[in-house]
């Protein structure tokens, strides 16, 4: 498969089935069998990803008329020289079309997406136990930031930090 073979465009509500089957997937390469289940995140797709209001936007890639990838991302300001930065959260491909193209696609039309809209960066992170991913973003040519420190509060931390425990 060529890239010029996958289209990517935004997701939309006809798209929910697809997508949650895709979150699915990832949910599963990350957490194995402590993945949400299939119904429960397609609930979250229809009612939070794809509601109108979302904060997020969603690529999807296609192959074949078949959903192979999806890339999730946000606008961000600001960022150098009165642009934003583009950042983009999630980057996930079927298994069986990695390597294919899939993932130069979607990164791109993210980097496309933010140009249009005044980006003058693309920012994402990637996990030092996923060498793959990590060689995968080396050969496209990204730069390293490593004078960055990476920031979470998650679970009953972000709760009682919201609240002011």
């Amino acid at each position: 498969m060529t890239e010029a073979a996958i289209v990517c465009r935004p997701a939309t509500s006809a798209d929910a089935a697809a997508l949650a089957e895709l979150f699915h997937l990832c949910d599963r390469h990350y957490w194995g069998d402590k993945a949400a289940p299939l119904a429960e995140i397609a609930v979250h797709v229809r009612d939070r990803v794809l509601a109108d209001d979302a904060s997020a936007g969603i690529l999807l890639a296609e192959a074949d008329g078949k959903a192979v990838g999806f890339a999730c991302f946000a606008l961000l300001y600001p960022a150098p020289d009165c642009g934003g930065q583009v950042y983009m959260k999630e980057l996930f491909v079927r298994e069986a079309a990695r390597g294919d193209g899939v993932g130069i696609a979607l990164i791109r039309a993210v980097a496309q997406h933010g140009i249009a809209r005044g980006a003058v960066r693309l920012d994402w992170t990637a996990e030092e136990t996923n060498p793959r991913a990590v060689a995968f973003y080396d050969r496209l040519g990204a730069k390293r930031v490593t004078e960055k420190v990476y920031f979470r509060f998650d679970g009953e931390t972000l709760k009682n930090f919201a609240e002011g425990e």
